[in-house]
């Protein structure tokens, strides 16, 4: 039977979960040069045959890499099940090319499924629409391929048969979608130039998905940025997936409504283990990174990929680990949390759930924290990793000199006010306040008009 719910309510668990972590696995883990390695270097079936002989991850893989996700505080991961190489991780009764004809001799995304529920993660399947190894994928013409440059392109290309392509690539999204429970999220991966929309197929492979996983979600890579566009197209998918980007503001399709979007990003420069790629992103640029997202109504994907033998490297566990250490403090101004009704303040961000105001201060702050246009809005200000109280005040100086507006308010981390405190944790340190309402404000005004009123008559009789 096909689902009935909304969008809202497939996406649900995902727009509260706000951070997941994605893995690209497979024979081009074993060249560690890149999973773009067999167009890179216009590789030939034969020359990459030898990763192919050599691909065996350890036992275990998959339990380690979900317990450091699990550990670093994301919600759900996202599998390369296959990648544009062909090769698949799952045992696909389609192809011979396949992890459990290599030495591995094992169903790997069922390995990986399993692991990820044993620690209570929700699980997401990518599939790449293109195929590298698959006869009937045209080569000439496409400047991806690996075969592009070969003499026998045209020739080889000439035998493709494109319905047997489709009626392949439909028949192993609904083997992912048959043989392994309940998935909660697919990702296919990607749509270029003429093959887009119902090039695929889309609309029947979009309902066969949903016959066989109702509750699925799926991202927008069907088409081109299918979702902003008016009317939408039944197979546009139920998120815009960004690539190495964060977007200035909330989305919006073409007819000015909310989109859901998620960025995916790496934590190198590398989309799978490369093995001379030592550019790590810092714990802080990530933190930084996922509440950017958040501030703006968007999700962060998070790719942290194992080499060959399945072992996730040991800086990428050290910067996974403190990240989870700061959500484990600071989760609550992320899960479940979104953009702020209020303007991004100048420094750093707001994230909101509800009458909670998250701000986060991601620059140090010379004398008391301004809050624009919240006088009188906000109260029990706290340090959310600690729930110790800050100091609302008004401006130190009234009367002496003038801020910025009249309708700001203040806050710092003690007495006196006026001095300079340093940041409790310089990555990202997080200020809870609790919204008011109206009856509320009126009764803080009021009480920051008296108080202003005392200090002034103090300095008179001084």
């Amino acid at each position: 039977m096909m689902n009935t719910c909304c969008d809202s309510e497939r996406l649900k668990w995902w727009s509260e979960a706000r951070f997941g972590l994605s893995l690209h696995f497979g024979l081009y883990s074993v060249a560690a040069r890149g999973e773009w390695v067999r167009s890179v270097e216009q590789l030939s079936v034969a020359d990459y045959q030898r990763c192919f002989d050599a691909f065996n991850p350890e036992p275990g893989w998959a339990t380690d890499w979900a317990r450091m996700a699990k550990a670093s505080g994301a919600r759900y991961g996202v599998l390369t099940t296959k990648h544009h190489d062909g090769f698949c991780l799952f045992d696909s009764a389609l192809t011979d090319y396949k992890a459990t004809n290599t030495p591995a001799r094992r169903d790997l995304v069922r390995e990986w499924i399993e692991a990820m529920r044993a620690e209570g993660l929700k699980v997401g399947l990518y599939y790449s629409l293109v195929d590298w190894h698959h006869p009937d994928c045209p080569a000439t013409g496409d400047r991806q391929h690996p075969l592009r440059h070969k003499a026998d392109s045209p020739e080889r290309d000439a035998k493709c048969d494109w319905p047997r392509y489709l009626a392949y690539l439909h028949g192993q999204v609904e083997e992912l979608c048959s043989n392994y429970g309940k998935i909660d999220s697919l990702v296919f991966d990607f749509s270029f130039w003429q093959y887009t929309g119902e090039k695929w197929g889309a609309a029947e492979l979009v309902r066969k998905i949903r016959a066989l996983q109702p509750d699925i979600l799926l991202n927008d890579r069907l088409g081109n940025e299918p979702r902003k566009k008016v009317p939408r197209p039944a197979w546009a998918g139920d998120y815009d997936q960004t690539e190495q980007d964060i977007p200035r503001e909330c989305l919006h399709d073409d007819a000015g409504q909310p989109m859901p979007w998620e960025a995916w990003f790496t934590l190198t420069n590398s989309w799978s283990f490369s093995a001379t790629d030592g550019l790590w992103k810092s714990p802080a640029a990530i933190i930084r990174a996922l509440v950017n997202c958040v501030s703006k109504d968007g999700n962060l994907l998070l790719n942290v990929s194992p080499d060959a033998r399945g072992r996730v490297p040991a800086e990428a566990l050290r910067i996974m680990g403190e990240i989870g250490g700061w959500l484990s403090l600071n989760g609550g101004s992320i899960y479940g949390a979104g953009a702020s009704v209020f303007p991004k303040p100048e420094w750093g961000r707001f994230t909101q759930n509800g009458d909670r105001l998250f701000a986060h201060l991601l620059e140090p702050v010379i004398g008391h924290v301004t809050l624009p246009d919240l006088r009188g809005r906000v109260a029990d200000g706290r340090l959310l990793a600690h729930n110790a109280e800050v100091v609302i005040c008004d401006y130190w100086n009234p009367e002496v000199q003038s801020f910025d507006g009249p309708d700001d308010i203040f806050f710092n981390f003690a007495q006196p006010t006026a001095a300079t405190y340093p940041l409790p944790d310089p990555r990202d340190t997080v200020v809870s306040f609790r919204l008011t309402d109206e009856a509320e404000r009126l009764k803080i005004l009021t009480r920051l008009t008296e108080a202003k009123s005392r200090l002034l008559n103090n300095r008179v009789a001084q």
